[in-house]
């Protein structure tokens, strides 16, 4: 499995966290930045191109981090092919993958301690979407939206 990394200075610190436990977990991934901390950075730099690249690349994931992990997720879900979704515990990352087949994980890096985020992406990471009739039907809907842009 293949994972995308983006997060600004507000989730700088965490994405450096996250590269480590991905390494540990035998996962390869890319990251698009940013390569240094940089307090004048702007999200939509790197959530853009880990959305844009997940949503070309099926069975890809991204986990894009900033302060409150909300622009982020504005930005990555305005590119086709990509649903993210921000998530504040396990139950919620389940939740978006189990049921709504979310490929991009936006985290709060603000209100998120390390060992929750740990939680966090690896439930994301282990949870496969359940491709129960009711899910199919309203992912595909998301999918047939995306289509007509």
């Amino acid at each position: 499995m293949k994972v995308y990394l983006g997060a600004d200075h507000g989730g700088y610190k965490l994405k450096e966290e996250i590269k480590n436990w991905l390494k540990e977990w035998g996962h390869s991934y890319e990251d698009f930045g940013n390569d240094k901390f940089d307090p004048e950075d702007d999200y939509p730099d790197f959530a853009w191109p880990v959305a844009v690249k997940v949503g070309h690349e099926h069975g890809s994931f991204g986990i894009l981090i900033c302060r409150s992990g909300q622009g982020e997720c504005i930005v990555a879900n305005k590119a086709k092919g990509a649903r993210a979704a921000v998530a504040w515990n396990e139950k919620s990352a389940h939740a978006a993958r189990n049921d709504d087949d979310v490929n991009i994980l936006c985290l709060a890096a603000d209100y998120t301690t390390l060992d929750l985020a740990k939680n966090i992406v690896q439930t994301f990471l282990t949870t496969p979407f359940a491709k129960e009739e009711r899910f199919l039907r309203r992912v595909n809907k998301v999918r047939k939206i995306d289509i007509n842009l």
